[in-house]
């Protein structure tokens, strides 16, 4: 179904969780709260997910997209851990966090538009009109979504100093 191999779907399988955990924690807390039972989810799926790129992916891209998710996923959940940064860790923290759910949401959207439905795919051209506008639709959503981020946790230590 598809057209996806076994390993494609253990690599979708697992992945597709972090996904539904990303919305809620923006939803409930306006980002990804890396010390928390649904972000624990989120890391677990999205490892998974990035891991398994390497076996799946036939494109040279796609290997670059995983490698660069797990750095910064790494990187969003060990800076809080790292002294001496004071606030700046939670803005790293969230940038990372918000990058890797972009970074996410790319090959996810690219694959459901060319896949869905199955036979007839949406999209059959890399550059087709409906594709490049649901890439830049997800860019913008980036954007947007950093600043009013930012601007919430600047507004935070202003109140909170």
């Amino acid at each position: 179904m598809f057209g996806i191999s076994s390993l494609g779907w253990v690599h979708t399988l697992g992945s597709l969780p972090a996904i539904p955990v990303a919305v809620y924690m923006f939803a409930r807390h306006g980002r990804i709260v890396p010390r928390s039972v649904p972000g624990a989810v989120y890391f677990v799926c999205m490892l998974v997910g990035a891991a398994t790129v390497f076996l799946v992916a036939h494109q040279p891209a796609s290997n670059v997209i995983a490698a660069a998710t797990i750095l910064i996923l790494l990187a969003g959940y060990g800076v809080g851990r790292v002294t001496g940064l004071g606030r700046a860790a939670r803005y790293i923290e969230t940038i990372c966090l918000s990058l890797s759910a972009f970074l996410l949401m790319v090959p996810t959207v690219s694959e459901i538009l060319r896949r869905v439905p199955d036979g007839h795919p949406l999209v059959t051209d890399p550059k087709a009109p409906l594709l490049l506008g649901a890439l830049g639709g997800l860019t913008v959503l980036l954007v947007v979504g950093l600043a009013a981020q930012i601007l919430h946790l600047a507004r935070r230590g202003k109140a909170a100093g």
